[in-house]
């Protein structure tokens, strides 16, 4: 969560209808967004400087595995663009011991609408991810993931800033454990196209596949 005030009350009330257990990593909020989570009913816990997407998604992991009686985790962003529809499924595949990891991808179905130059780096990008570590996946880039507690155990993201999804890929490999890919829809709503986001992480995305 980075200055997502306006939105992220909603998101976490939607996600606790399904999940009860909801941690929200503020990454140097300055609107306010961390009130409005607690009141949510998240439990915060907050970097006091803005680090990046991978820090906080290594924030949440060690803060979720503390619990012990964890039995899996999703990540799952706060600007609304998720499904908690989409998360449920995934977090079903994993407790019925079907897999270890389950991966979100846009290109299972066509429910996710994308411009032709964010479908193209998207491929692009899955490409050389296979490429890069023997697993084909269709959507190396997608932040709604599922894992189980011991493959979570074994991520330890670096990379602060957006190529910690190509590392991210790169130590699944390398742990070689069950997954699979699961349909999801990305809504890009017009509140999360006036951040710039999905611009931005096109061209983060084409920059981490030329200078990894």
């Amino acid at each position: 969560m980075y200055n997502e005030a306006s939105v992220v009350g909603t998101v976490i009330e939607g996600l606790r209808k399904e999940f009860p257990n909801v941690v929200c990593v503020d990454d140097g909020s300055t609107d306010g967004s961390q009130d409005v989570a607690r009141e949510a009913g998240a439990v915060v816990v907050q970097h006091p400087v803005n680090l990046g997407q991978g820090a906080a998604l290594q924030t949440g992991i060690e803060y979720s595995l503390q619990d012990p009686e964890l039995d899996c985790i999703i990540t799952f962003d706060a600007d609304g663009q998720h499904r908690v529809v989409d998360a449920r499924a995934m977090a079903d595949r994993i407790l019925s011991g079907e897999a270890d990891v389950v991966l979100g991808s846009r290109f299972l179905d066509d429910r996710t609408k994308l411009s032709p130059m964010k479908r193209l780096v998207l491929r692009t990008a899955a490409v050389q991810s296979r490429l890069a570590t023997g697993m084909a996946l269709t959507d190396a880039h997608n932040g709604l993931r599922a894992f189980s507690p011991g493959v979570a155990k074994g991520i330890n993201l670096q990379q602060n800033r957006m190529a910690h999804a190509s590392e991210l890929i790169h130590q699944l490999a390398e742990m070689n454990p069950r997954w699979v890919e699961q349909p999801v829809e990305i809504v890009y709503t017009d509140y999360s196209k006036s951040k710039g986001q999905s611009l931005l992480n096109s061209v983060n995305i084409v920059a981490d596949l030329f200078f990894r």
